[in-house]
């Protein structure tokens, strides 16, 4: 049974960065799509990056191009997200999940959901 803990996240200045990264454990992460997704209390949970089992990324929110990046390391069963030039409304829970259809749209079609990291970003 694949499961997923987060680690990284933090406090941040805004214009500054952090690494996210997501362990697997219970099985191997290779054939799996691994997403981010965010969630603010009170707002619904949305999708930030995802990285395809061959390494393609889909990026689900405009508000993050040029500045988040995903990456894996399958050696390490470890997929991270590197985030830069943090703004404020970057504030959340960020979580990673698996998916065996790809970079689906659909939050239903991931599982192993982890605990989840808090980000902060403030001055």
């Amino acid at each position: 049974q694949l499961q997923l803990v987060e680690s990284g996240g933090g406090l941040a200045q805004p214009g500054g960065s952090l690494r996210l990264s997501c362990a697997a454990s219970g099985s191997a992460l290779y054939s799996y799509a691994i997403g981010w997704f965010r969630q603010v209390p009170g707002k619904d949970r949305e999708g930030v990056l995802c990285i395809s089992n061959s390494g393609v990324t889909t990026n689900y929110v405009d508000s993050v191009k040029g500045r988040f990046t995903i990456s894996r390391d399958d050696a390490k069963n470890t997929v991270y997200m590197q985030m830069n030039r943090l703004k404020p409304e970057d504030t959340a829970v960020y979580y990673c999940a698996r998916s065996k259809y790809g970079c689906s749209r659909s939050g239903e079609d991931f599982g192993s959901w982890g605990q989840g990291t808090q980000v902060t970003v403030s001055s």
